[in-house]
């Protein structure tokens, strides 16, 4: 009797009810409202202003075959060179943001980020060499990608055996860290190989990571990629929950720890395989962007690993404008993304956010 007496009901109308519908909207609002914004922002940045309106009515006459409503240039940048970044800079963020998210639930740390296991260290190094070797665009891509899911199944291999005697996670993890500095070895000597006047600066450059040569040919190759990426880990994200818990509890829960690890690893390391082959190496997005969705949604998989994907393309897309936008000459994304994301890090850690637990 006492515990139906102390019940809390919702009553319509009751000052309760209303600030759960209030914080329900503002959570829609966060989740849906500001990746829209960003990219609204996007089309009308750059060193060539190009309106809404003016955008709206030039997709809407090419589309309908209709002549341009505008100047030629004025298409041009837009159909060829703006909305190609664009959609780059959203399958990029929100491939190594949704990788991030599920390696942070795989290995159970929110420390853990997209390239744990080698796969940026190895696109790294099979960049440098392709362009060492004067390949073109395709074939820099196309090297930078097998090295870096390379990487990962060197990791992969040598952490099974290491883990025989147990530590599956931790064996895989501390495994990633030596693979990783192999690989980052390796592209140093690359570097050091190179011609000084013209090849280095180009790997040097290609290293910090950007969107700038970005263009629709790389699109083609990209979007198939992350969509085959990230539909295993969207239709399996609720056991990612499961295994939060432990290994023991899941496998006693009834779901396979093994396979489920495999699936992910390689999902998450073709996202970001495919990620850095286009864009070059961009740090911190796959650290920050989950902790920032975990403070909107909270820690269930359901809904965070989507979120993350929505909020780590925005986040990227954000990041670009200001790379080509801020100077006259374009900032190298990896160095905004660390700038940024390093002290953001810092305040989270000293605020002592909890969102992980």
């Amino acid at each position: 009797m006492n515990s139906k007496r102390n019940q809390t009901y919702a009553i319509p109308g009751h000052p309760a009810e209303f600030r759960g519908m209030l914080k329900r909207a503002v959570r829609i609002v966060l989740i849906f409202g500001l990746p829209i914004a960003v990219l609204l922002l996007s089309f009308t940045m750059g060193r060539y202003s190009v309106s809404l309106p003016q955008m709206a009515g030039i997709i809407r006459a090419h589309l309908l075959g209709l002549p341009d409503p505008g100047p030629a240039s004025t298409s041009i940048v837009l159909l060829h060179v703006r909305i190609p970044r664009i959609a780059a800079a959203l399958l990029v963020g929100g491939a190594l943001a949704a990788a991030g998210a599920s390696y942070q639930g795989l290995f159970r740390n929110p420390m853990v980020s997209p390239d744990i296991l080698g796969a940026s260290a190895g696109a790294g190094f099979g960049a440098a060499l392709a362009m060492l070797l004067s390949y073109g665009p395709a074939g820099i891509q196309l090297l930078s990608f097998l090295m870096g899911m390379g990487a990962v199944a060197l990791t992969t291999f040598i952490g099974s055996l290491v883990s025989r005697r147990g530590g599956a996670v931790l064996s895989l993890i501390l495994t990633g860290i030596v693979i990783s500095t192999v690989f980052t070895a390796l592209t140093s000597i690359t570097k050091l190989a190179a011609d000084p006047d013209n090849k280095l600066p180009a790997i040097t450059f290609w290293l910090m990571g950007g969107l700038s040569l970005t263009g629709p040919n790389d699109l083609i190759i990209l979007a198939p990629l992350v969509l085959i990426g990230l539909t295993p880990l969207l239709l399996l994200r609720w056991k990612l929950n499961v295994l939060s818990f432990g290994e023991e509890e899941a496998q006693a829960l009834g779901v396979n720890t093994t396979r489920i690890r495999f699936i992910t690893i390689i999902s998450s390391t073709l996202l970001t395989a495919a990620a850095v082959s286009v864009s070059g190496i961009i740090g911190w997005v796959g650290l920050i962007v989950p902790h920032l969705s975990r403070m909107v949604v909270g820690p269930n998989y359901k809904v965070l690993l989507p979120v993350s994907a929505l909020y780590g393309a925005a986040y990227l897309l954000l990041v670009d404008d200001i790379a080509r936008s801020a100077l006259t000459l374009e900032i190298p994304l990896g160095i905004l993304t660390a700038l940024i994301g390093a002290p953001f890090f810092i305040v989270l850690l000293i605020s002592g956010k909890r969102g992980w637990e």
